[in-house]
Formats: structure tokens, sequence, C-alpha cells
């Protein structure tokens, strides 16, 4: 069975830094596409980083060069490193990661985990 739990959100100020981590199990990350999703209130869930089993890793263009997604394949862990953060940067954040299994896909989540930036 696969659980996704993030754990890492929390209030801070403008400006401030946060570390978001996601951790797997049922499933190896490091042979797995993870993302990191995030949903403002009224608004659309939108994808906010991604890191390949490659290692590669892409951005909304709305956090590059502020956040940054790593991984940990010996914890099994997924990051997501928040840095110089702004009033719209507050969301729920979600790890998400899609399996395939015998030509299926399926989607995971975990529970989420809130930023809040505010003076």
């Amino acid at each position: 069975q696969v659980h996704l739990v993030e754990s890492g959100g929390g209030l801070v100020q403008p400006g401030g830094s946060l570390r978001l981590s996601c951790l797997a199990s049922g499933i190896i990350f490091s042979i797995n596409n993870v993302h990191w999703y995030r949903q403002a209130p009224g608004k659309q869930r939108e994808l906010v980083a991604a890191i390949t089993s490659g290692g590669s890793t892409d951005y909304a263009d709305s956090v590059k060069g502020r956040f940054t997604i790593s991984r940990d394949n010996a914890k099994n862990t997924v990051y997501l490193q928040t840095n110089s953060l702004k009033p719209e940067d507050t969301a729920v954040y979600y790890c998400n990661s899609n399996i395939e299994d015998s030509g299926l896909w399926y989607a995971y989540w975990g529970q989420g985990t809130q930023v809040t930036v505010s003076s």
C-alpha cells in the first residue's frame, strides 16, 4: 500500500524559508517521478516542482530561483526547499507520484502541509 506523508509546513514571515518533506512508503521514489503541487484557497491546484527518476528538475515560473526540489534515496524522501517566501506562496502543499502497474497508472497524493506566509 502506498502512502505519501508531507511535513514541514508552518507560518513564516515574508522572506523566510521552509523545508517541506515527503516521505514515501510502498513505492521507491528513486525510480519514479515526484511532484510538488500547491493549492491556495479559491484557486486550482498548480504544479510547483518536479523531479524525475533520473534527477532532472523543473519548476513553475513563479518559484524558479526560490524553490529547490531534491531527493534522498536512502530515506525515500523528496524535499522542497522554499526560500524568499512571499504571501502569494501561501497554500496547502501536496506531494504526488504517479505509478504504473500492469499498464494502468495510479496517482498517489499525500494529505498536504499548510504553508502560510504572513507578517
